[in-house]
């Protein structure tokens, strides 16, 4: 399957042995900083495609077409979507589906409550943590983050038989979650590591668990869609040197590099770094093709620095003491008027006589 233009191609899933899941939770906290810079993705393949920002009209747009392409394709509405339509169920490693995979295909692609594969989960074990994951994902794409964080953990705790491995690693590739990773950006994200545990992470914050949404990043190879999703977060809790030491050499490349420089620049702002907020605001608005949105953000956010910095270069302090000096300046020369009216009363002006 080729990627469309300007996105990266999918990375398959790959199998894992048959005493461990489809994709297990995140490794151990800051297992990928010794990989470079956290915004940097070596790989050839990944599984994003290109990011989306948000407008009203954009998200109206978005999801009109969302249900007739999906109509199209020849998808119920409110079913997960999938890159090239719903994959006809064929053969794995020469044999032929058995019971429980129709079952859980069907269920897959056919359900638009989790409910469904929340009941195969029950009936089949093997399959259980497959049934969960692709449960929370669905209840993810409907907007349900409470439901979703708690049947994506718990399916992420469970562990699945070798044909649920083999049957997501031919079957579910193409299934598209669209992630929100930051406030109005949002990335499809091909069936892997990264959308379940960037659901996950989103439907944490959307419940107001931020601590917990950071820590489930932890552990995911380095790219940009991770970045901003863990800049984001640690600027929320006010961890604002980190995401200045995360970000440090970024060029704005795409709308997400734009949107993950806006960030460092907030946090430099609320660290005093004026100078180098303003370059990381320039560099925003350096690119031509970068997003209105963001644009539009750099540019308050350029007013909003230039009212600060002015604020802290004329603080209060200062503005007391010029005030003080220029008042009695005033007094100065007010009192030596009066002196001279008073002569001029008693002797006359100079000019006289």
């Amino acid at each position: 399957m080729n990627a469309a233009s300007g996105e990266s191609a999918h990375l398959k899933p790959s199998v894992p042995s048959p005493a461990g899941p489809v994709r297990t939770g995140p490794g151990p906290a800051g297992e990928s900083r010794g990989q470079g810079r956290p915004y940097t993705d070596t790989r050839d393949l990944t599984p994003f495609r290109k990011a989306v920002v948000r407008t009203p009209v954009r998200g109206l747009a978005g999801n009109v077409g969302g249900v007739v392409t999906g109509l199209m394709a020849g998808r119920a509405p409110g079913t997960l979507a999938a890159e090239g339509g719903v994959p006809r169920l064929g053969k794995v490693a020469g044999r032929m589906p058995g019971k429980t995979a129709k079952a859980v295909h069907s269920a897959v692609f056919g359900s638009t409550e989790p409910d469904r594969l929340i009941a195969l989960a029950r009936t089949y074990p093997g399959w259980s943590g497959l049934c969960y994951l692709m449960a929370g994902l669905l209840a993810y794409s409907h907007g349900g983050h409470l439901r979703a964080s708690e049947l994506l953990q718990h399916g992420l705790s469970l562990r699945n038989d070798a044909d649920a491995n083999r049957y997501a690693a031919v079957y579910l590739a193409g299934v598209v979650t669209r992630v929100e990773v930051a406030e109005r950006i949002e990335v499809p994200v091909l069936f892997s590591g990264e959308a379940v545990v960037l659901a996950l992470s989103h439907s944490l914050r959307e419940t107001g668990q931020t601590e917990e949404a950071l820590a489930a990043l932890a552990g995911l190879p380095p790219s940009l869609p991770l970045a901003l999703a863990r800049c984001s977060l640690a600027a929320e809790l006010g961890h604002d040197v980190d995401v200045v030491g995360d970000t440090e050499g970024l060029l704005n490349a795409d709308d997400l590099a734009a949107a993950l420089l806006l960030v460092r620049a907030r946090c430099l702002r609320r660290l005093g770094a004026y100078g180098a907020s303003r370059s990381a605001l320039q560099e925003v608005l350096r690119r031509r093709k970068t997003h209105l949105a963001l644009r539009s953000d750099a540019l308050t956010d350029q007013a909003l620095l230039i009212l600060e910095a002015g604020r802290k270069t004329f603080g209060s302090r200062e503005w007391q003491r010029r005030k003080s000096t220029e008042v009695e300046h005033v007094e100065v020369v007010r009192k030596d008027a009066e002196l001279h009216e008073l002569w001029d009363r008693e002797y006359g002006s100079a000019s006289d006589g």
